[in-house]
C-alpha cells in the first residue's frame, strides 16, 4: 500500500528522538549504528517516501543532526515532557509553517525496522472509521507513540500537558475516537526499539540476515 498523493502532502512526519537513552548508558540512541546506517537514516530513509517532508524533536544543541538535513524542533513544554510534548512542538511547527499540514505522523527515532506503508494504513483506517486519531499496533500491543494526529488538536493537547499534567499519550487519547492498525512480527515486529546494547545486537544481526529490512 502507498500513500495517496493528496493524503500524503497534507501529512508531517516527525520522528521523535528527545529520549533519555538510560538503558543504553546516555546519549543519543538514534545516532547509533545498525547494519552499516545509523538509526535514525534508516527511519529517514523510510519514512520520507510516505511524508510531506519531516522534522526531528529532540532538545539540546541541534548541530548534532544537521548532516541529515532535516529541521530540528525542540519541546514546546519545560522540563522533559516525554513523546507527548514532541507531539505537540511538531504540532505546532505545522501549524506555524505548514499551513497545507492537516495531520502529523509521529514515529520513534530508535526503530529501525519502521513499515513502509505506515502512514497510509493508518490514514486509511482513521477514514474508514470516522476516527479521530490512529495508532499502530503489533502482536496484539499498541504502539501509542506510532500515531498519527490531528493538528486541530493541538490547544487540546496543550492544555492537557501544561493543565493537566497528562503525560501518558494513552490519557490523552482515550478521550478520542481511535483507530488502531496491526502489523505482523515476522520476521520482526516493525516496531521494535533499540533501547539497550543487547537490542542494537540483535538488530544489527537482523539487519545482516533480512536485507529487506
Amino acid at each position: 500500500m502507498t500513500t495517496d498523493p493528496a493524503a500524503k502532502d497534507a501529512i508531517l512526519g516527525v520522528l521523535l528522538a528527545g529520549g533519555l537513552a538510560r538503558r543504553m548508558g546516555g546519549g543519543d540512541k538514534p545516532l547509533r549504528t545498525v547494519g552499516g546506517r545509523t538509526i535514525l537514516q534508516r527511519v529517514i530513509d523510510r519514512m520520507a517516501p510516505q511524508c510531506v517532508g519531516l522534522i526531528l524533536n529532540a532538545n539540546g544543541d541541534p548541530a548534532r543532526f544537521a548532516a541529515y538535513g532535516w529541521p530540528v524542533v525542540p519541546d514546546d513544554v519545560p522540563g522533559f515532557a516525554g513523546p507527548l510534548a514532541g507531539i505537540l512542538a511538531a504540532l505546532d511547527h505545522a501549524a506555524r509553517e505548514l499551513p497545507q499540514v492537516t495531520h502529523v505522523v509521529s514515529v520513534a527515532a530508535d526503530s529501525p525496522f519502521l513499515p513502509g506503508d505506515l502512514v497510509a494504513r493508518l490514514d486509511a483506517a482513521r477514514r474508514a472509521a470516522g476516527a479521530d486519531l490512529a495508532c499502530a499496533a503489533s502482536d496484539g500491543q499498541g504502539h501509542p507513540v506510532i500515531g498519527l494526529w490531528p493538528v486541530a488538536l493541538r490547544d487540546a493537547l496543550r492544555h492537557a500537558l501544561l493543565v493537566e499534567d497528562i503525560r501518558k499519550i494513552d490519557r490523552f487519547t482515550a478521550r478520542y475516537r481511535l483507530a488502531t492498525v496491526e502489523w505482523p512480527i515476522d520476521p520482526i515486529d516493525p516496531f521494535f526499539n533499540a533501547n539497550t546494547p543487547e537490542d542494537i545486537a540483535l538488530a544489527d544481526d537482523l539487519a545482516s540476515r533480512h536485507a529487506g529490512l
